[in-house]
């Protein structure tokens, strides 16, 4: 996502003066909403597995997820590209391509071992 974007949010939110009201509690829980209202789309739909038809309700919700996750990450001084590289240095890590390629596995299950550093973020 660009800065751009990422600003524009920011404009929309503060033309309102909504900032007052976005603490990290009540963004968790709006992104935790917003999730759920995109599960929404895929619910009652069977072996419906695809996008089709519901793409611009999915479209919708997604952003409303993004946006909620970018203004969670501006209250709690995150800097989003940083953390998504961080996050993706933690998951090279516990999938290694030669375990995890093609096994929907969860790591604890792919026999990764992880330095002490990470076992403690992941609660192990």
């Amino acid at each position: 996502m660009t800065k751009e974007t990422i600003n524009e949010v920011l404009r929309f939110r503060d033309a309102r003066n909504w900032k007052q009201f976005h603490n990290p509690k009540d963004l968790a829980i709006s992104v935790s909403l917003e999730a759920a209202e995109l599960l929404e789309v895929f619910q009652w739909s069977g072996a419906d597995l695809q996008c089709g038809e519901k793409s611009d309700k999915i479209k919708e919700e997604l952003a409303d997820v993004l946006i909620y996750s970018i203004l969670m990450a501006d209250a709690c001084g995150l800097d989003l590209d940083q953390i998504v590289r961080e996050k993706i240095k933690r998951n090279n890590e516990k999938y290694p391509v030669e375990k995890a390629y093609g096994n929907k596995e969860k790591y604890t299950e792919l026999g990764v071992e992880l330095n002490s550093r990470e076992n403690s973020l992941s609660g192990k």
